[in-house]
């Protein structure tokens, strides 16, 4: 299913009224305002005017309205805004840098080009430490700073670390000590202070994540000298790892009503919301009211009304099959040392729960290969099971869905991701599919992007790269791009005034590692010939790890669903336990175990409701986790991805 972007600006979208039957786009109106002022829905407004479904209008675009349940007011004259003036001669201001921000996301947050940013600040890679001073245009910082606003010298202490503001009610805590819960507080604004994660914020405080942060009351907390969403590899600090989102930390929370609620983050629209959440237009303002003043990034929205969530079914314990494919009954080995890796990674996830208070009731199951495996579900009572993580592959998760359809018992498909799938709303899909990828590649690509030629190297089916095509012919202004069949295609632009050869922005959309390797080497070969190119890859290539220092000439990014942080102290924990009880490092399927198991069992609370916990987003040992439902009522999908940029 293709994933469609509406995206609705607060800031230029304007509309006013001509006629009876249509309306003209003017300064001062927004679609809830336009559709009350005519007596419809913005549904009805937007199915009038199919060609501006994606919220894109102009002053002076028309639209059609109902003319038989109004009496258009008189059209005011359309005021049009001249452009204002770059940042060159603007005032500036500084800002602290935060853990977690990137120069990336500092010009996505604060609307400034890279090239801007560097003029304002021509050491900039240097000066990219927790606590750094980073000078921006001062208009910007007090429009788009939220809380980070401009800070004068006196106020601030720079450290190596972090930052002090003593002008701020509470100081930050040693490690060990208290902190007592503000009236502005939430999990983001805590753990972002203290730079732990959420998961070791209820380690830390049992209980805290069913009853909630409550003004007054002290919790504990453990600071980290760690930045976890960028950080270097052990080996080359030219490699930076990011979560794939800068505003994904803060997302969806259930409250006592059993509403879905979000908080607004920057950059969001009115459209990308409806969108995530497949809810209309009109749904979301019947539930929010003050949407008709606008979106503002921190609103909490109301979004819609959970589905039942799945209650355990008796007693303390959380009752858990694991479905792995050993063998052992046709004796067939196939999948078995994946299956056995599985289960370490699994093991340890499990013993690391039951340590902090879960009550756990595991059952493993060998299911065998396709042809056997309705014989394995027989050692499944689903009248008194909680929650089933595989099998692995498709057929067999659908065997299990149908199997288990009456008692909705949520499934956890580890490896299986297939719009066939989409329908089952019991069903939590842990596998990232190629489009959200592609999505990730297109806006990456659109950040950079300065009219330079675009090349898209497409595998044999194309389907990929073509869609990356389309994606960036709606996003980029005057775009030229080429779907090519080998990376060997890829040649320097020319500059039709001066005749030299001008960088061009180059796209590998194949998995196949020998692509990878001819991709690699050509970018390379590009970037020695003249400065500015750039690459980006929607895979994981293992030439990317052995030419760091090249492909950093043309500032590579990449996308993998799971890289470890490994100087994360969360990490650094589990990659020693692991070493302790096995006496090796985790392979890719212990890992996989790991992350799946730990992450399912850290969303379950003590009445076994996972599904009301399906809206955070949390980073296991490697793999980042970010659900949303596939469909109004269907299953959940991991939108989750680690992006890897190789930093010049």
């Amino acid at each position: 299913m293709i994933k469609r972007f509406f995206i609705l600006s607060s800031l230029c979208m304007v509309l006013g009224v001509s006629a009876q039957n249509s309306h003209t786009v003017v300064k001062g109106d927004n679609p809830y305002n336009i559709a009350k002022k005519y007596g419809i829905t913005v549904d009805e407004l937007l199915k009038l005017n199919p060609k501006f479904k994606d919220g894109k209008l102009a002053i002076g675009d028309v639209v059609m309205v109902k003319a038989e349940k109004h009496t258009a007011p008189a059209a005011k004259p359309a005021v049009v805004e001249k452009a204002k003036p770059g940042h060159a001669n603007a005032q500036v201001g500084k800002i602290i840098l935060q853990p977690k921000q990137t120069i990336y996301g500092i010009t996505k947050q604060y609307r400034i080009s890279e090239t801007d940013l560097r003029k304002l600040n021509p050491e900039l890679d240097a000066h990219m430490k927790i606590g750094d001073e980073i000078t921006l245009p001062l208009e910007s910082i007090k429009k788009y700073g939220g809380e980070q606003q401009a800070v004068p010298a006196a106020v601030v202490t720079k450290s190596t670390e972090t930052h002090t503001e003593t002008s701020a009610a509470v100081t930050t805590p040693a490690e060990g000590e208290a902190y007592v819960i503000q009236s502005k507080d939430n999990y983001y604004r805590i753990t972002k202070q203290f730079g732990i994660s959420q998961q070791e914020l209820f380690v830390l405080n049992p209980g805290l994540e069913e009853k909630g942060l409550k003004p007054g009351e002290t919790i504990k907390i453990k600071r980290t000298n760690t930045d976890a969403a960028v950080v270097s590899e052990p080996v080359n600090p030219k490699t930076k790892i990011d979560s794939g989102s800068e505003k994904s930390t803060v997302t969806v929370t259930a409250v006592a009503d059993d509403y879905v609620t979000y908080t607004v983050q920057q950059g969001d629209t009115v459209f990308s919301i409806v969108n995530k959440f497949g809810v209309s237009i009109d749904e979301l303002i019947a539930l929010n009211p003050d949407l008709s003043k606008g979106l503002k990034t921190g609103m909490v929205l109301k979004i819609k009304k959970q589905d039942p969530a799945y209650v355990k079914k008796s007693g303390d314990a959380l009752s858990v099959v694991l479905m792995l494919p050993f063998g052992y009954s046709t004796n067939e080995t196939q999948y078995r040392a994946m299956a056995l890796d599985f289960l370490t990674g699994a093991k340890l996830a499990i013993e690391r729960n039951a340590r902090g208070g879960q009550k756990l009731d595991i059952k493993i199951v060998d299911s065998g290969n396709e042809a056997s495996f309705k014989n394995s579900m027989a050692q499944i009572n689903p009248d008194n099971t909680d929650l089933i993580i595989g099998p692995f592959f498709k057929s067999n998760v659908i065997d299990v869905l149908d199997f288990t359809k009456n008692q909705k018992i949520p499934v956890v498909a580890p490896f299986a991701n297939s719009p066939e799938l989409y329908n089952y709303n019991n069903l939590i899909i842990v596998e990232t599919n190629d489009q959200t990828y592609a999505d990730k590649i297109v806006e990456e690509v659109k950040a950079v992007y300065s009219d330079q030629k675009i090349y898209v190297v497409a595998d044999s089916k194309k389907e990929i790269a073509n869609y990356i095509k389309g994606g960036l012919e709606k996003a980029v202004k005057n775009p030229n791009i080429m779907v090519v069949n080998s990376p060997a295609e890829i040649q320097l632009d020319q500059n039709m005034m001066t005749g030299q050869s001008a960088p061009v922005i180059a796209i590998l959309a194949s998995d196949n590692d020998a692509a990878g390797e001819a991709f690699a080497n050509k970018t390379i070969a590009l970037s020695k010939e003249v400065q500015g190119v750039k690459a980006f890859s929607m895979y994981y290539s293992p030439v990317f790890e052995k030419k760091v220092d090249e492909l950093s000439q043309a500032s590579l990014v990449y996308l993998m669903d799971r890289k470890i942080n490994a100087d994360g102290s969360f990490e650094k924990e589990i990659l020693a336990a692991y070493k302790s009880k096995y006496c090796k490092i985790p392979p890719k399927y212990a890992i996989v175990g790991f992350d799946v198991v730990n992450d399912m069992l850290t969303r379950e609370n003590k009445k076994g409701e996972i599904f009301k916990q399906m809206n955070k987003v949390q980073t296991q040992l490697a793999t980042k986790f970010e659900f949303v439902k596939s469909k109004a009522n269907g299953a959940y999908v991991n939108t989750g991805y680690r992006v890897i940029r190789l930093v010049p």
